[in-house]
């Protein structure tokens, strides 16, 4: 794909950033941060059937691995890393894998980005099967780790998903459901981290939560499976108690912790 066609890399529709008022620059931030949850909404038909396909999968005992670099490979791991705590399920059921490793997610790793066939060697040591999901992330849809494993995954039978900020890319191309935010040129020009990043954060909450709700980890609306792990957890959680069964805070906390202890869940396994 030709740079000058990509969109994440076109020139901002600012100009003199640097001659910007503080007030300027935060106003003229927000501006462009408003227009990425319509960008988004535009995207749910790409949305939808993707997970309905992976809730499919993960019924079966299908895992879902978010694989990206720099920002979209850390924006993975970070939604992967809290759905345990929120929902209750096993860290080994969404997956996080970040180009360059653990040490990527604090600091740049030279080129681990370009490596075309690394991202699926990081990911064989889980040994996945048909059943599970690979998610790429990459605002520009041109990232080889991505692309690479994208590949290799769907060559090996799993099912395949992107999201990426420009249309018609090599990664769209090599996916099964591939999402496109079209979110424009950035504030600061390619610097995807901003809009594509933001982007990428609403998306990924929005397939990660339709997905433990669709599979059972929600009740009405609250968090029922939520690890009760500290204190404003074990509060939440006997708040619900409270609502759920009609009683007292110092009966529903007493209740919540003889039935659980904290660690525990409001709902009983």
């Amino acid at each position: 794909m030709d740079i000058k066609k990509k969109i994440t890399e076109q020139p901002s529709r600012f100009d003199n950033l640097d001659q910007m008022s503080v007030v300027e620059l935060l106003q003229h931030i927000n501006e462009e941060d408003c227009s990425v949850a319509a960008a988004v909404g535009r995207a749910i038909p790409q949305i939808q059937p993707f997970v309905e396909a992976v809730e499919e999968r993960m019924k079966q005992g299908g895992r879902l691995f978010y694989v990206g670099a720099g920002t979209s490979g850390r924006l993975g791991v970070l939604d992967a890393s809290e759905l345990p705590p929120t929902f209750g399920v096993p860290d080994t059921k969404v997956i996080g894998i970040i180009a360059g490793g653990e040490r990527a997610l604090r600091h740049a790793v030279e080129k681990a980005e370009d490596m075309l066939e690394q991202g699926w060697h990081d990911l064989l040591p889980y040994h996945p099967t048909p059943k599970d999901t690979v998610l790429g992330i990459a605002a520009s849809g041109t990232t080889p780790y991505v692309i690479g494993v994208i590949r290799l995954a769907r060559l090996n039978g799993l099912l395949t998903g992107c999201i990426t900020s420009n249309p018609d890319t090599p990664l769209a191309q090599a996916s099964d459901f591939p999402i496109e935010t079209i979110v424009g040129p950035e504030f600061v020009t390619g610097s995807s981290r901003m809009k594509s990043g933001t982007a990428q954060k609403m998306v990924l909450n929005m397939i990660s939560t339709s997905l433990m709700i669709r599979l059972g980890r929600v009740q009405g609306n609250r968090m029922v499976n939520m690890q009760l792990t500290n204190t404003k957890l074990v509060d939440r959680g006997t708040r619900m108690l409270q609502d759920m069964l009609g009683l007292g805070y110092e009966e529903a906390q007493k209740r919540l912790l003889e039935a659980g202890s904290v660690g525990g869940a409001v709902k009983k396994k």
